[in-house]
């Protein structure tokens, strides 16, 4: 599948490390995708709500299925969060430019899930064609 096709397709994202801090990439990249359309779920055990939405504490607590996991974390955590997505039976996931962890990438394509790695989710649906 590819990046235009998935961004096509899904409608909900979960974003782990997302910040309420309009400063920082992952605030911005999730309210850029929620002015698109698309519904947002935090992930952030620090926060109740942010961006107006319900936040929760890891990805097993959200009570509803996603088509994305966007990934705001820092490599060495990304393992860990691919164990979590697979769990909730996540479609796909989203490492944001500079998190690379080939290990976690590849435990999550064995899996099943599409992985995208190193990619800015902002950049990516931008370029879009109409």
């Amino acid at each position: 599948m590819t990046i235009e096709r998935l961004l096509r397709q899904i409608r909900t994202i979960a974003v782990v490390g997302l910040s309420p801090n309009p400063f920082r990439p992952s605030h911005g990249v999730a309210q850029y995708m929620q002015r698109q359309g698309y519904r947002i779920i935090p992930v952030n055990p620090g926060h109740a709500v942010i961006l107006g939405e319900r936040c929760y504490p890891d990805l097993e607590a959200v009570p509803e299925p996603v088509d994305l996991v966007n990934v705001f974390r820092r490599p060495e955590h990304a393992p860990a969060v691919v164990e979590a997505a697979i769990r909730m039976g996540a479609p796909a996931i989203w490492f944001q430019e500079g998190v690379i962890h080939e290990v976690a990438a590849a435990r999550a394509r064995a899996a099943g899930l599409l992985v995208v790695m190193d990619r800015c989710l902002l950049k990516e649906h931008r370029s879009l064609r109409p």
